[in-house]
């Protein structure tokens, strides 16, 4: 975090660092730049993956409108409206992982339970989806809480 009164304030990665400059220091304004942030990465990163997945998901034809949305207690959901929604902590995992939320949430398309056809769905893209689920959950306190007392 880099403090310079002049300076519009701004996150950049730079040496797979976070930096974060602000005109004066405060949690909020750091956590709220910090979210920006995230939302605007998530957002690419997450359309690009999203084309990648689909080329390999046979049974979706077309490309859901997608939506960034912090949530709690979930990676992504898939709407009955066709929509998905992906938590923009999640740019923070791996691309493996990434792609592990999407091709979940695609599934629904096809299955919009959890049963085991939804399951070889899965395994059809990812063979080894239930040990990218496995790291992800191994991380994900870590991926969703940031603390800003730390700034």
């Amino acid at each position: 975090m880099t403090e310079h009164p002049t300076e519009k304030p701004s996150v950049k990665l730079l040496r797979g660092k976070i930096e974060v400059t602000v005109r004066e220091k405060s949690a909020e304004k750091i956590s709220a730049l910090l979210a920006d942030w995230y939302k605007a990465r998530a957002k690419e990163v997450f359309a690009r993956r999203l084309e990648a997945m689909l080329e390999q998901a046979l049974w979706g034809s077309e490309k859901p409108p997608l939506r960034v949305l912090t949530m709690q207690t979930q990676w992504g959901s898939y709407s009955p409206a066709g929509r998905l929604t992906l938590n923009p902590h999640l740019v923070k995992a791996a691309r493996d992982c990434i792609d592990y939320v999407i091709v979940h949430e695609l599934c629904h398309l096809a299955e919009h339970n959890h049963s085991e056809r939804f399951y070889r769905l899965i395994g059809q893209v990812m063979p080894n989806w239930e040990k990218v689920k496995g790291r992800l959950d191994g991380i994900a306190n870590a991926l969703l809480n940031l603390d800003t007392n730390t700034f």
